[in-house]
This record gives C-alpha cells, sequence and structure tokens, in this order.
C-alpha cells in the first residue's frame, strides 16, 4: 500500500472529537507523568478505538470511531483511575484511509467551467 493511502495519524487524532481528544490525551500524559515522578508507582494511559460501520449500506463508506482515554495515577495512599469516551464519524477513502471530509467529493465542474453534465438544473 503506498505511503498517500495510509491514515496520517496526528491528522487522525486531531479531528477526534472536534480536537478536543488530542488536548485529553495531553492531560491525562501530564497528570500521569507528574503522579509517578511525585508518589512512585507505575502510570498508565490506554487509548482504545472501537471502530463499526455507520448504517447497513457499505456504500455509505463511514464508520463510527468510538475513542476511550483511560488512564493510572499514582497517589499518595493508592492510585485514580479516570475513563472518557467519545465518537466520531469518519470517512473511509481509497485504501482505507480515514479522514473526517471525503476525499473525492466528484468533479463539479469541467476544464471550460460548465458543469460536468452529471448535474441538473432544477426545472
Amino acid at each position: 500500500m503506498s505511503n498517500d493511502r495510509m491514515t496520517v495519524v496526528p491528522d487522525f487524532l486531531g479531528e477526534l472529537d472536534a480536537g478536543v481528544f488530542m488536548n485529553k490525551i495531553a492531560a491525562s500524559l501530564n497528570t500521569t507523568a507528574l503522579g509517578t515522578l511525585n508518589n512512585g508507582g507505575k502510570g498508565k494511559v490506554v487509548l482504545t478505538f472501537d471502530i463499526e460501520r455507520m448504517g447497513n449500506s457499505v456504500e455509505e463508506k463511514r464508520v463510527k470511531i468510538k475513542h476511550k482515554l483511560q488512564y493510572t495515577t499514582p497517589t499518595p495512599r493508592g492510585k485514580a483511575t479516570e475513563e472518557d469516551t467519545t465518537e466520531t464519524p469518519m470517512w473511509v477513502n481509497r485504501g482505507g484511509k480515514l479522514t473526517i471530509l471525503q476525499e473525492d467529493q466528484g468533479q463539479l465542474f469541467g476544464i471550460n467551467g460548465a458543469t460536468d453534465g452529471k448535474l441538473k438544473a432544477a426545472q
């Protein structure tokens, strides 16, 4: 598979939950690292992605991605755990590349600026 058909991971993470998910990852990493440093023990950050098709049609080419962030932070008397789950719909483009917007939306205009003939004016 060519590299241009691969999902661009930083873009993918940036689109989840309208960009908020990446901030949640950063905050959980900071909290876990600080708790581990101050209290000893081990911290843990886990990302889980559950992907399911939207609708019953294969032709729709969209999936629903449920993204879960779970982290455990050492505390002075044990540990604290938090979990956050949200979902984002995404397009599955050629080769399986995931994007928030569909890559190929068809050709609206021909080379001369006229419509491509597939579009008809409403009468």
